[in-house]
């Protein structure tokens, strides 16, 4: 099973709560938890971008930093890890991502691949005057497939005279081209999404949900396998999964109880009236998915595995024989000290990595 990180590019992880660790992101902090990834034999390491926190007495993502940049920078000071940065496709023009994407590659030697996201959250983009309208909800994953289709082109040929109903390519170029082929990631859940996905994407992140519960992402790995058949694509499914470890599982609950009570619900009330304009009716969409997850009201928008380094990695080796899981990719309620702890005391007991066993 493939192992990743998403890395902490915003203020306090993935934890929405005033009682979990608070932190503003940096590059000093993103290069420690890759520095671990890498020693401890991790494959890929993952940024998002976030344009418009969700506010509320955390200020939960005000504070962000930009993907490519960070990968950017990164790149120059690892030697083996994969790293993807995610790109916003409303704020760039697709040859303008193909060429960055194509610096990273020349800076990594090669360990650069592309995270898509489709654009959910309206003031992100509402704040800058590029917001599209509610129609882009309909057809962004139409949008999404004209866009990496161009910068395949771009990748593959240097040239470009795709013409869409979103784009229109006039001779485009972009010069040098790639030294490995770049891969693209996405996190689609919607039917329309997941489509994409088994269509464009080389991999996607499914969701489980709730606490504690491995074959929760079952349902969601079996769409996207399902769609795989039709196409005759591989697209692999990643899980993206917290990770709260202690010494004893007692230990370990206690800390998601204390970050519980600080839940902070007047950023998740703001997140949630972001995701209401959506008017799908798909469960998976952004509006439903937490409820259809049962992740509604937790401090998080993933699952979360909760108990001892024993119990973490049992889980984690029960969650690997889901068919059609590939990965997973990795946060944590202190990203340092998580890491550290993830490396030197469930990795050791993870069955389904014991081909890879990095000196700790």
């Amino acid at each position: 099973m493939k192992l990743g990180v998403f890395i902490p590019i915003g203020n306090n992880g993935w934890l929405i709560s005033t009682t979990s660790p608070q932190y503003r992101p940096s590059f000093e902090l993103n290069l420690q938890v890759v520095e671990k990834a890498e020693r401890f034999g991790f494959d890929f390491a993952l940024s998002m971008i976030k344009l418009h926190g969700f506010g509320g007495p955390s200020q939960f993502w005000d504070y962000n930093l930009d993907s490519f940049t960070l990968m950017a920078g990164l790149a120059s000071v690892t030697s083996r890890i994969q790293l993807f940065a995610t790109c916003a496709v409303l704020t760039l023009p697709p040859p303008i991502a193909a060429r960055m994407a194509v610096t990273i590659d020349s800076i990594s030697h090669g360990r650069f691949g592309v995270n898509i996201i489709s654009g959910w959250q309206r003031r992100e983009y509402s704040q800058m005057g590029i917001w599209p309208g509610t129609e882009h909800y309909r057809r962004r994953y139409e949008y999404c497939a004209e866009y990496v289709t161009i910068m395949r082109e771009l990748w593959e040929s240097g040239r470009s005279d795709f013409k869409g109903d979103f784009f229109q390519m006039d001779d485009c170029r972009c010069l040098p081209l790639p030294t490995a082929r770049i891969p693209v990631i996405c996190a689609a859940q919607s039917d329309a999404g997941t489509r994409f996905a088994a269509q464009y994407a080389d991999y996607n992140f499914c969701t489980g949900g709730g606490v504690n519960q491995p074959a929760a992402v079952a349902a969601s790995v079996e769409r996207l396998v399902d769609g795989t058949r039709r196409t005759g694509r591989e697209c692999g499914a990643l899980i993206l999964q917290m990770i709260i470890a202690d010494d004893s599982d007692a230990a370990a609950m206690a800390k998601w109880e204390h970050y519980k009570a600080g839940t902070d619900v007047e950023a998740l009330a703001w997140r949630d009236s972001q995701a209401e304009d959506d008017p799908s009716q798909d469960p998976y969409a952004q509006p439903n998915r937490r409820k259809t997850l049962g992740v509604n009201h937790l401090p998080t928008n993933q699952g979360v595995f909760i108990g001892s380094y024993a119990s973490v990695a049992q889980m984690l080796d029960e969650m690997a024989t889901v068919p059609g899981v590939c990965g997973v990719m990795l946060t944590f309620d202190d990203f340092v000290i998580g890491m550290e702890q993830f490396g030197t005391r469930i990795l050791p007991l993870m069955r389904c990595r014991s081909d890879i066993r990095p000196v700790a």
